[in-house]
């Protein structure tokens, strides 16, 4: 394994910015579309919450991302969640752990760098089960997890975001590159807001992950505005 915290991000080096401005989107790729991640208390009102914003606009995919409680509390807290996203045709995607989406039968699992590796996680969940990788800014690690048999690779973080400590800055390029050589969808992650997307989806994201930009406000009218700029 190659040091991810190489001084470029990416021990293959940086990409030429001439890369994103020869970029044309491939017609084959379906549009963009917005990939939701929760918050980190997920109790109290926010099923409700979650209703209300998949019931705003388009959204593919909800990522449960809890820290700090035990197995047994996390699938308390995603039962409610699961069948709201199942009544909504929402994929349910579980951060981190690949035991717990066995025990929910989730439609999928989302590994950081250091939560194991997607062949292992295959082996467990299956073949239909979607599998998704955190790559920095590294063209290195989402190469490796698209041989591991990734279903999709994150990058990011885009732009600043208080949702958690960035340690790997990605430039939009990276997209640009991914999107041209490789059929596996990507994500963009990291800060992301109406406000700023626009660029991410230009660049050839296939999916935007936005939580703070959505849970620190209005639901609804954050899902609305997203919407306006997918569409």
């Amino acid at each position: 394994m190659i040091d991810d915290h190489h001084p470029l991000g990416d021990p293959l080096g940086p990409l030429s910015p001439d890369f994103a401005a020869q970029f044309v989107r491939d017609d084959r790729r379906p549009p963009c579309q917005l990939y939701l991640i929760s918050p980190l208390d997920v109790r109290g009102a926010f099923p409700d919450r979650l209703r209300r914003a998949l019931a705003a606009g388009p959204v593919a995919a909800f990522q449960f991302r809890v820290k700090g409680v035990d197995q047994h509390e996390a699938a308390r807290l995603a039962d409610p969640l699961q069948r709201i996203c199942a009544d909504a045709d929402v994929a349910f995607i579980v951060n981190d752990s690949v035991a717990l989406a066995k025990r929910l039968g989730a439609d999928g699992v989302h590994l950081g760098q250091s939560d194991g590796d997607a062949r292992e996680a295959r082996a467990v969940l299956g073949p239909s089960v979607q599998i998704g990788v955190t790559c920095h800014a590294s063209r290195h690690l989402a190469m490796e997890a698209g041989e591991a048999g990734a279903d999709y690779v994150a990058f990011g973080a885009f732009y600043p975001t208080m949702t958690k400590v960035v340690e790997h800055q990605a430039d939009p390029v990276l997209l640009s590159w991914w999107s041209t050589l490789f059929e596996l969808p990507c994500v963009a992650i990291g800060g992301i807001t109406p406000a700023n997307a626009a660029p991410l989806v230009a660049a050839g994201a296939d999916f935007l992950a936005v939580s703070g930009a959505v849970w620190q406000g209005d639901e609804a009218a954050a899902i609305a505005a997203f919407a306006a700029v997918l569409a």
